[in-house]
């Protein structure tokens, strides 16, 4: 089910309550953080029937993201210190919107914000101090250590924590509570896979896996080995690079070309390689690393290689839900929004509306409730050992001098 097909952005006045708590964490000696107001009334329990729950009469949401700032004087900043601080910033403004418009519904939210400084003593301080109490819902640490440090609370105390930007698998954190929004890498690894068993004849093709063999390169290219060598259905070869690889082409055959590098000085000379190739009139379709969409490569080579690549978002401005946030956005901040802006959103909104509809009982529906974003769409499966994980993941390829999904 879609949760909602049309963002109306409509800002709640009253409806929405925020306490800005980030700036306790100035100093550099332990913050004493307030315990909250009491705890929303909890709702009787769900009937039999699985209607939704009553609502409460506000919802408690804690965002912890990475502000830093003990280290921003706005007198004398510099660029890169408030660069430091911009993802953050982007992100909660985005978030800030998305709560504004599930809370036009008329449900009331408490939104807690800490700066965590990427720091886990912060965190630390905070759960010792109470500030977490009473959240129906957490969202951040953003960063991999800081998940790894709020699991032990995460879990004592049964609150959902949503890892909104980190692609770490879920496994590094063995949190049940835990809500990954970003695909890992098994998950693109599959999606590419999948994709070429589906629309490719094993007879007559060759998937080549082209891997430097870094230590980055690897992290790519072992879900992609073990993909193909499991199934046994194509013709599966490994190679270094494509010069190692051309000595041993097949002429006729079709050349699946899937490359675990994202360093711009491998990936532009294979790239210039493979053109060469295919000029001696070898079939290639190449997969790239999904890291590739913000990097600058030749996108005539990139379509003439009729190049894919996984991701987990792709803004379309040519929606108006889309066009409407922005607007909004620029009124509300007077700038313009980053990826962060659109992801915050997108987070904010969803589970906003979750809250809103079902009361404490949300977690029960977020396998049934799908959602198609401004930036990507939410897809959940459920997992006893490794929480709730975002299985709803695009392929876009490089046509018309842009990238366009394809699944």
């Amino acid at each position: 089910m879609t949760l909602a097909q049309n963002h109306q952005l409509l800002l709640s006045g009253n409806k929405y309550w925020i306490l800005i708590l980030s700036v306790l964490f100035l100093s550099a000696c332990s913050p004493k953080i307030r315990t909250e107001s009491k705890q929303p009334e909890v709702p009787k329990e769900v009937p039999k029937t699985e209607k939704p729950a009553a609502k409460f009469e506000q919802a408690s949401i804690s965002l912890l993201a990475p502000f830093r700032l003990n280290e921003i004087r706005l007198k004398t900043a510099t660029k890169a210190e408030v660069e430091r601080a911009a993802m953050a910033i982007d992100f909660y403004q985005g978030f800030k919107l998305g709560i504004d418009s599930a809370a036009a519904s008329g449900q009331n939210f408490k939104l807690k914000v800490y700066d965590t400084q990427d720091n886990n003593a912060q965190i630390g301080a905070l759960i010792d101090n109470g500030g977490l109490m009473g959240s129906n819902l957490i969202v951040g640490p953003v960063f991999p250590e800081g998940l790894k440090y709020i699991t032990n609370y995460s879990v004592s105390r049964n609150i959902p924590v949503v890892n909104p930007l980190s692609a770490a698998h879920p496994e590094e954190f063995t949190n049940p509570n835990l809500i990954s929004i970003v695909n890992n890498v098994d998950q693109h690894a599959a999606k590419i896979g999948s994709y070429i068993s589906k629309n490719y004849n094993p007879a007559n093709t060759v998937v080549v896996l082209i891997n430097p063999k870094g230590s980055s390169d690897e992290v790519m290219a072992k879900p992609l080995r073990a993909y193909f060598t499991e199934r046994n259905k194509f013709s599966f070869q490994e190679y270094a690079s494509v010069f190692t690889m051309e000595p041993k082409i097949v002429k006729g055959k079709q050349y699946v070309i899937i490359v675990s590098s994202s360093d711009r000085k491998f990936v532009v000379p294979t790239l210039d390689k493979l053109m060469k190739i295919r000029k001696t009139g070898l079939n290639i379709s190449v997969f790239g690393h999904p890291d590739w969409s913000k990097q600058n490569y030749n996108t005539e080579q990139l379509q003439a290689l009729n190049t894919i690549i996984s991701s987990s978002y792709k803004i379309d401005y040519t929606r108006p839900e889309v066009n409407t946030f922005i607007r909004k956005y620029r009124a509300s901040f007077n700038f313009e929004p980053g990826e962060y802006s659109f992801k915050g959103f997108d987070i904010g909104f969803y589970f906003g509306k979750l809250l809103s509809s079902y009361g404490v009982d949300y977690l029960k529906y977020l396998t049934k409730e799908r959602y198609k974003g401004l930036h990507n769409s939410f897809r959940f499966m459920h997992n006893n050992t490794l929480g709730y994980i975002n299985t709803s993941l695009m392929l876009l390829k490089y046509k018309n001098f842009a990238l366009n999904i394809v699944e």
